[in-house]
């Protein structure tokens, strides 16, 4: 359970503790954040069911549009606003910069412009939408956002393994060189299943739209800087996980989950 600790300690804000063994020359060891890049769906899962919970519950005493906005800013407190912040910097790098050199250095500057800012909040208002109007069954709202956050990470390993990298540097970079084709099916799949286990065949429908974030978001960080950066893998969770609740918005406008009829 060691690799699904570091992966909730690295995309998360929980405090868990790792107990890594030390080093051979007796130094404090690390975790392996490539070995627990499989985890990174399941760890989705979890976020996604704290969210889901909370707009779930807040819902029976709370409209649904004050459930979804205090749910949306839970999840964001729980990540620490990981993704969103790598969805700001693309958005200001790809539409600020003129050269992929250009681009690379806005992506660098923590500060965040006009794009990044837009696009973030964006992020935001949609899922917070879409939860809201779910909000006539509590249970497949959370149903919903289970899947969704769980999808979103598989996007990101499904980006990272099949992607090259845009710089030598950065965690982005490590991951692609490093991880095996074998454990990034596995931690895609697992995504998947959670996805499909939570919604029944509403999951095809729900792994299209994942594709389409992994299919192009990865044409445009090639087409801008020539493959991923830590950055670009923030952005397609962020996208994935958007369309994801677009769709079950129409989806549960005319069909019922599996489990709720």
């Amino acid at each position: 359970m060691r690799d699904l600790r570091a992966a909730i300690v690295f995309l998360t804000r929980v405090p868990v503790p790792l107990n890594v063994p030390p080093a051979a020359d007796g130094s404090p060891g690390t975790p392996s954040l490539t070995a627990a890049v499989p985890w990174f769906p399941v760890v989705g899962a979890l976020v996604g069911a704290v969210v889901g919970g909370a707009a779930a519950g807040l819902l029976h005493v709370v409209p649904p549009l004050v459930a979804a906005s205090v749910a949306v800013l839970l999840g964001v407190l729980i990540t620490g606003a990981f993704h969103e912040d790598g969805l700001a910097d693309v958005a200001d790098a790809f539409a600020g910069g003129w050269t992929p050199a250009d681009r690379m250095r806005i992506l660098k500057d923590p500060l965040h412009g006009s794009y990044g800012v837009a696009a973030l909040c964006g992020t935001i208002v949609i899922r917070v939408a879409c939860i809201a109007s779910l909000g006539a069954s509590p249970a497949v709202a959370s149903a919903t956002v289970i899947a969704a956050h769980a999808l979103g990470r598989s996007a990101a390993v499904a980006l990272m393994s099949t992607s090259p990298t845009a710089s030598p540097d950065g965690l982005g970079a490590e991951y692609a060189r490093t991880l095996r084709r074998g454990p990034a099916a596995a931690g895609v799949a697992s995504g998947v299943v959670i996805a499909a286990v939570a919604t029944g065949w509403w999951v095809g429908p729900f792994v299209l739209a994942a594709l389409v974030a992994v299919v192009v978001v990865g044409w445009l960080a090639r087409r801008k800087i020539g493959g991923v950066t830590g950055d670009v893998l923030g952005t397609v969770e962020q996208v994935a996980e958007c369309l994801v609740l677009v769709v079950a918005t129409g989806l549960a406008s005319r069909y019922s989950l599996w489990w709720s009829r």
